[in-house]
């Protein structure tokens, strides 16, 4: 009995990497494979680079597994992953990147998505808003398309320092995509700030070439390059959000992680500039002083 119940977990187990080794994003460095997702772990910033999965209507429907939050540090990262005690006191949220909401539809996925590996350092406002209402978006995406695929993960942009013994970056930025390979393929994809908003979901709305550019990541290179191509340098909402037929100029959010880096860029230069005139005219007026 002992032998066959093995087998099946065993069996469980093999069926679920198969899963989540669709789309994996390039170049596929430090991956972590689980039962029903997969990730690339970033020891330098102890949280994963992206974590991908797919998501099935079926999935959902089971949904209803209790929460277990009990987050455990993910003993297949060779290096060591993070641990719960680094966000301890933190004033940063325990953020899921695999939600647990996705993973409740049997015990061992539920267990799976508390493992500090699929964490990342997240402003409590954002986690509980914004965030959870994209998480929410895309388990009911999952319901009307049957079966979706979804890459997530931080960017290391605009960060906001480090927390605990394991100096756990934070993110100034997250991202999603997620693609539908039904008869007519969509995907949409999506960069948020790390921070609280009353804005809505659309106003974040990228495409995935942006992300690509963000992060240094290939998102769904397996698709054909022409399909790819078509996909991924535009945004449409059409299919996704209610209210839209056709495809959006990319308008918004799209290039504000840059335009950020560029205004503190400008600061730093007046700041230094003001500086040095301040330097000159002080030297200038001791001069005058001596004579």
């Amino acid at each position: 009995m002992k032998f066959l119940s093995a087998l099946l977990l065993l069996i469980i187990s093999v069926s679920g990497i198969a899963r989540s080794a669709d789309f994996i994003p390039k170049p596929a460095t430090d991956i972590v494979r689980h039962s029903y997702y997969t990730l690339s772990y970033n020891e330098k910033f102890e949280q994963a680079n992206w974590v991908y999965y797919a998501l099935t209507d079926s999935m959902v429907i089971k949904g209803g597994q209790e929460r277990s939050n009990r987050f455990k540090v993910d003993k297949l990262v060779p290096t060591g992953s993070a641990k719960s005690a680094d966000y301890t006191k933190s004033g940063f949220d325990r953020g899921h990147l695999c939600p647990a909401a996705d993973m409740d539809f049997n015990p061992v996925a539920m267990e799976e998505s508390f493992l500090m590996s699929n964490i990342s350092p997240q402003v409590p406002e954002f986690n509980r808003g914004i965030w959870k209402d994209l998480e929410t978006d895309v388990r009911k995406w999952a319901e009307k398309e049957h079966k979706i695929h979804v890459v997530v993960g931080p960017v290391f942009a605009d960060n906001m320092g480090v927390i605990g013994v394991d100096k756990v970056l934070v993110p100034g930025y997250f991202f999603k995509i997620v693609y539908d390979e039904t008869d007519q393929p969509k995907i949409i994809a999506f960069v948020l700030p790390n921070s609280g908003t009353d804005r809505p979901l659309t106003d974040f709305v990228v495409t995935v070439d942006a992300v690509e550019k963000a992060t240094g990541f290939d998102f769904f290179s397996q698709l054909p390059d022409e399909l790819e191509n078509r996909l991924e340098d535009r945004v449409d909402l059409s299919g996704w959000f209610e209210g839209y037929s056709t495809s959006q100029p990319i308008v918004s959010n799209s290039s504000e992680m840059h335009e950020k880096s560029s205004e503190s860029d400008t600061r730093f230069y007046l700041i230094l500039i003001s500086v040095i005139i301040l330097v000159v005219i002080i030297v200038m007026i001791k001069g005058r002083k001596r004579r």
